[in-house]
């Protein structure tokens, strides 16, 4: 697993651990579809619901990640100064523009999906635009650069794709057992086989839950470490994430559970409350994690101020 073409350095930390997390994924995969095939004694029928999510989730992550966040494409006409920012990081990073697109949210935040660099968007909300200075909108639309060279945009579509499948079917033998198994007590072969995928799907989300958290949290230290390097500006970058880390604290909750599915692509995770378990569950690492980070590489730079 390599990078795109372009100045942003091979980080081989970050594509180990992506690839022993798809290691691990991929194991945890197989024995879920073989269980399945087992309880429902249907070969096909489990592939070709297997294959048709991960393909849609595959080849529509931009479009399904765009309409979620009520966001839309736009010109250098209508948002002259994102684009010319993106424009010089992509020059600056040597790799292909992504499309650009605004979603219409007081949230300051951003986000980049896409299978491959050639069909990649990076989005940024309007909230994010009204509270950045340029350096400050740089560093953060360099951290979704980074995650786009780094190609680990299109590794945790399809990691999390484990995670949608078992919770679907969770959810899925969960009502069936609840709402169809009335008035068939006799059944019990078809309460067992329910019970059975209840806890098999349970299970592998569980597991894949934290496997993806884990990398994920990783995968931001390293895009944080990338756009430090590129711009040479890590105070910069500090100060964004202190900006929209404290802004995002001050929205009110009901505002974010609609984007807390996404924090996973965040810059800054939607929802930071409730953390627990020394944040084995959370998609990002803390704030002071990160900002203890950007000063190690400012120092290592010699960045003034």
């Amino acid at each position: 697993m390599t990078t795109v073409h372009s100045r942003f350095p091979p980080d081989r930390q970050l594509t180990a651990r992506m690839s022993v997390v798809l290691f691990l994924l991929g194991l945890l995969y197989v024995a879920f579809v073989a269980a399945l095939v087992v309880l429902l004694k249907s070969v096909v029928v489990v592939v070709l619901i297997a294959a048709g999510f991960l393909a849609a989730q595959f080849w529509f992550s931009d479009r399904i990640a765009l309409y979620a966040m009520h966001a839309h494409e736009v010109t250098p006409e209508q948002q002259p100064h994102l684009h010319g920012a993106v424009d010089r990081l992509c020059a600056l990073a040597d790799m292909p523009k992504p499309r650009v697109a605004l979603a219409d949210s007081d949230m300051p935040n951003a986000f980049a999906t896409g299978r491959n660099a050639d069909h990649a968007v990076l989005c940024v909300t309007t909230g994010l635009l009204r509270r950045l200075e340029g350096e400050e909108l740089e560093g953060v639309l360099a951290h979704e650069l980074s995650h786009v060279a780094h190609r680990d945009v299109a590794v945790i579509t399809i990691a999390s794709f484990l995670g949608v499948i078992a919770g679907l079917v969770t959810r899925f033998a969960f009502y069936s057992g609840l709402f169809g198994g009335r008035g068939r007590r006799t059944d019990q072969n078809t309460a067992m086989i329910l019970a059975a995928v209840t806890a098999v799907s349970a299970a592998v989300y569980a597991l894949s839950f934290v496997l993806i958290r884990a990398l994920s949290r990783y995968r931001e230290l390293a895009a944080d470490r990338s756009a430090a390097e590129l711009t040479g500006r890590p105070s910069a970058l500090a100060s964004a994430l202190v900006k929209v880390s404290g802004d995002i604290a001050r929205i009110p909750t009901k505002d974010l559970r609609t984007a807390q599915s996404f924090n996973a692509f965040f810059f800054a995770p939607a929802l930071t409350r409730g953390r627990s378990l020394g944040n084995l569950f959370s998609t990002h690492p803390t704030l002071q994690q990160r900002l203890d980070a950007l000063a190690r590489i400012s120092a290592r730079l010699g960045e003034a101020g």
